[in-house]
This record gives structure tokens, C-alpha cells and sequence, in this order.
């Protein structure tokens, strides 16, 4: 673990939090424009959707602190509503995805169709969002695979008291705990790989399905043995396994609404020089 600031940059700390933090979104543009690049996208469709990628990750880890504060104030009302700048990674998720899904469907369908063709924001949007759906869950678990590898190393996010040999001593603790965040990042890690087979070995098409069940039933049983507490939002459950049912139940009705407009919103396949 390694919580102090390795080096400063222009006045800001930057510890391995902030650099595992770097490492996962630089994979999760990498492996997204790879993705695209693989799957016929045009060179203008690809620009585009990293480039609201980016506002749409801006605005979700400011959704993510602002859920936080949610929790912390509904665990203690006395204390008033604050800004502290922690964050949770399903509320920053949950905003990522509206925030994503507003610009693009803002700009594809109200902005990008006004343009001149001599404009250097017009888009040749061959291929869109639905496609999208196939492989972003990967980008998404990559980047949140090294997220939890940032954790481990902040000793933040950890899990309960063990005396079991896989126990870790964080720094100004004196007893071990489980290491929640590494179990949490091998499995992001696993589920990224089998996605990766199923999409460009199989041409799957419902990763997302995969991420939502698989990512909802591990956050639900991994709640239980976590020692972070942020609240309830209904009694017996945290919010992480409120938010985790409704991930699952999202999975299900992901398979058959995709499977039901597919071949309605499916384009043709191009392939870029």
C-alpha cells in the first residue's frame, strides 16, 4: 500500500491512487477505440464518441461525489450535507451513463444533422450507440479493475477483520483485513476477459448483460464481508446491494429488449481502410 503522495505536479499530490486512476481510463479509451476500429466504425464516429467520453466520465465522477454526500448525509443528518470528495463508483456510473447517453443523443440527432459537410464537427455516424452496447462493458470493467487496484493501494474500500493468511495490515491499522479491493479487481479483470473472448470471438452481443448480472451478483455478496460503511437506503440492505438488484434486474430486461430491436437498429458493416 502506498497512500502518501509519490511526487508533486504543479502543486497537486499525485499517490498511486491517481495514477491507477490514469492507467484504467487510458485503458478504457484505448481498448474502446480499438473496439470501434475492429468493428467498422468511421474514423469522424470513433472521434466523436471518445470525445463525449470524456465530458460524459467528467460529469459522472461529479455525480459519484455527489452520491457519496447523499450517503454520508443520510447516515448523519446532524451533521449537515457536504461536499467531502469521496466518491462511489455506482453513482458515478449511474451519471456517466445518462450523462453519455444526453450528449450523444443531443448531438447525433438535434446538433450533427444541422451541420454543413465542410464543418469540422460533422460526423459520419455510420455506426452508433447500439453497437457500442456490445463492447463498452469491457472498457468499463478495465478501467474499474485498475480503480480497485488504486483503492488497495489508498486502503480505502477494504474489507473486515480476518485472521486468514490472505489478511493485509493497512497502514495505521493494527489488525489485517480482507482485501476486498484486489478480490474485486481480479474478478473485474476475469469478467474483462471472458467479455473480450464472447464479443471478438464469438460476436457476442449482449456483454452488457454479462457486466450488469455478473457485476450486480458479485457487489450484492461482496457487500457483506466490505468494513466501509455508507449508509442505508432501505433497511438491511447498503446502498452498493440496492443498487445491485437493480444492476441484475437491468441485466435481464437488457437481453430481451436487444434481442427484440436488433435487427432494427443494427447497420451494416463497414470496413475502414
Amino acid at each position: 500500500m502506498m497512500p502518501d503522495p509519490l511526487f508533486n505536479i504543479f502543486g497537486v499530490d499525485i499517490d498511486m491512487y491517481a495514477i491507477c486512476f490514469l492507467v484504467g481510463l487510458i485503458a478504457c479509451f484505448v481498448f474502446t477505440y480499438i473496439a470501434m476500429r475492429k468493428s467498422g466504425y468511421s474514423v469522424t464516429a470513433r472521434d466523436t464518441i471518445l470525445i463525449i467520453g470524456f465530458f460524459a466520465i467528467a460529469l459522472g465522477l461529479l455525480v459519484a461525489v455527489f452520491t457519496q454526500s447523499i450517503y454520508d448525509f443520510i447516515a448523519n443528518p446532524s451533521e449537515g450535507f457536504k461536499i467531502t470528495g469521496k466518491m462511489t463508483f455506482l453513482g458515478g456510473l449511474l451519471g456517466g451513463v445518462i450523462s453519455y447517453l444526453g450528449i450523444y443523443f443531443l448531438y447525433v440527432y438535434a446538433i450533427n444533422p444541422r451541420l454543413s459537410d465542410k464543418n469540422i464537427f460533422k460526423s459520419d455516424m455510420n455506426k452508433g450507440v447500439w453497437e457500442l452496447l456490445r463492447f463498452v462493458p469491457i472498457s468499463i470493467t478495465l478501467a474499474h479493475g485498475f480503480g480497485r487496484i488504486g483503492c488497495f493501494c489508498a486502503g480505502c474500500c477494504g474489507g473486515i477483520q480476518t485472521d486468514l493468511w490472505f489478511g493485509v495490515q493497512f497502514p495505521g491499522e493494527h489488525v489485517k483485513h480482507i482485501p476486498t479491493q484486489l478480490f474485486e479487481a481480479m474478478f473485474l479483470f476475469l469478467i474483462s476477459a471472458a467479455m473480450i473472448v464472447l464479443y471478438f470471438k464469438f460476436n457476442f452481443k449482449y456483454n452488457m448483460t454479462v457486466y450488469l448480472i455478473g457485476y450486480g451478483i458479485w457487489r450484492f455478496l461482496i457487500e457483506f464481508v466490505r468494513d466501509d460503511d455508507r449508509g442505508q437506503f432501505i433497511p438491511g440492505l447498503t446502498p452498493s446491494q440496492f443498487w445491485s438488484i437493480l444492476m441484475v434486474i437491468g441485466g435481464i430486461l437488457f437481453f430481451f429488449l436487444y434481442r427484440h430491436f436488433d435487427k432494427k437498429f443494427t447497420t451494416k458493416n463497414y470496413v475502414i481502410e
